[in-house]
């Protein structure tokens, strides 16, 4: 089996499209479901988790930033999982209920060692 990072996208900081305490719930019902449907399939790697909404950038020349990295209000989560090919791997992301939001995004990347 090889490995692969799913790397999920979403808009942290557009307030109007925030979940309400509601709508999280349900969201995390659903991600558990489609997280522990991997682990049962024994396809959960160890490692990747969100992160949390606070951060530091560090850049050359001693500039710290006191917020995470964001492209277009987007931050990113990861986990890694285990497939035998990018069509499978494609098929387990493809149910991520991530997918339901708007302003989300799955990307899907083969682990290589550096240099590859």
């Amino acid at each position: 089996m090889k490995q692969f990072v799913l790397v999920f996208r979403m808009d942290i900081t557009t307030k109007k499209i925030q979940p309400s305490k509601e709508q999280m719930a349900t969201y995390m019902q659903q991600w558990m479901g489609w997280i522990n449907n991997i682990d049962d399939n024994r396809q959960l790697a160890d490692g990747g988790n969100h992160f949390s909404k606070q951060g530091k950038i560090l850049q050359p020349h001693n500039k710290i930033t006191d917020e995470p990295y964001k492209a277009n209000g987007q931050s990113v989560a990861y986990i890694i999982i285990y497939a035998k090919d990018m069509e499978e791997a494609t098929s387990i992301a493809s149910k991520c209920p991530i997918l339901n939001g708007e302003n989300t995004s799955l990307e899907i990347r083969e682990t290589a060692l550096p240099g590859w």
